[in-house]
């Protein structure tokens, strides 16, 4: 009978077993696959038993694998409670919203007003894929984005909470075509190429909202480019390309271009706040208060009829409801 088995072995065990590869788990878990391929001989050892199948094409469970992986969950979730309900509530929140604007900023502008006495601290992460990996290796608490971007794997670790349904406009040069018009339909931005952040792994959530977006209408995702990091880079990066941006209906203002809303339909980015499983803190209650409170005045979660939302994120904010 296997006594003590260490937690960190059962995570290890835990990432290969809904990655099914032994890479992606490593990066899950920030370690090398060597030091990931050791712990996991060493926990079959402990149990005495094979617990994956490996071949040069794939990694499967085994049948003690599978009978495994619900007890080794059940474990990890009580140590992840175990940890939670002992942090001290007066370290600060660490809080990623991106940028000081927008849906995220207010939800936490608004919070640190109605709880003055927390400490929120603001993260500025470029996008929720990359606030994900933080958030799971402790170096975040909070996120907010489009969670139906995630790897189910990564998703699975996280709860959330539907906050707005977001609308998306275009970000035009002062001078293009259809800078003139008051609104744009999306069928006039046929033909035309549009930045949705495309090279940058930590926004792939917003990229491939956009490439849903953009699929049968004749637009074009701009070509990847590297990271850009910062509102100042941002602003000179696009105005020296003119691009035209996809962007959220509240938007940092940039010299020379205008903010157009995208109509007929209205397309939405579904906006969820983040965080990680089992997190106990005031912060994230009072956070909670805001989003619940501005949800409501502002009918965040109320959806028009003539609107564009991919299914899957339909499904998890009707979900998370």
């Amino acid at each position: 009978m296997p006594q003590d088995i260490d937690p960190r072995l059962l995570r290890a065990f835990a990432a290969v077993a809904e990655e099914l590869h032994f890479t992606r788990a490593a990066a899950r878990l920030f370690i090398a696959q060597q030091a990931l391929s050791r712990d996991i001989r060493r926990l079959e050892s402990a149990l005495g038993t094979d617990l994956f199948v490996r071949t040069t094409r794939q990694v499967t469970l085994t049948p003690a694998g599978e009978r495994l992986l619900p007890y080794a969950r059940r474990v990890l979730a009580a140590h992840d409670d175990l940890t939670a309900a002992f942090v001290r509530d007066e370290r600060p929140l660490l809080v990623d919203v991106g940028a000081k604007v927008g849906t995220a900023y207010r939800i936490l502008t608004r919070t640190r007003e109605t709880a003055p006495d927390l400490e929120l601290v603001a993260r500025f992460h470029s996008g929720l894929t990359g606030a994900a990996a933080e958030i799971l290796a402790g170096r975040l608490d909070v996120s907010f984005g489009r969670v139906a971007g995630l790897a189910p794997s990564v998703l699975s670790r996280l709860d959330h909470r539907p906050v707005r349904y977001e609308p998306m406009t275009v970000l035009l040069p002062d001078d293009h075509r259809l800078a003139s018009r008051a609104e744009i339909p999306l069928s006039a931005l046929s033909g035309e190429t549009l930045y949705a952040a495309a090279g940058n792994p930590q926004t792939a959530e917003w990229t491939d909202l956009a490439t849903r977006l953009f699929a049968g209408r004749g637009i074009h995702v701009a070509e990847p480019f590297p990271e850009i990091d910062g509102e100042e880079e941002f602003i000179r990066v696009v105005r020296k390309r003119r691009w035209s941006v996809l962007a959220s209906v509240e938007f940092i203002e940039l010299p020379g271009m205008v903010l157009r809303p995208i109509v007929d339909p209205v397309p939405l980015s579904p906006i969820s706040m983040v965080w990680r499983r089992g997190l106990r803190h005031p912060g994230l209650e009072a956070l909670h208060g805001t989003v619940g409170t501005l949800a409501a005045v502002d009918g965040w979660l109320e959806r028009p009829g003539d609107t564009w939302l991919p299914e899957p994120d339909a499904r998890l904010m009707s979900a998370g409801r």
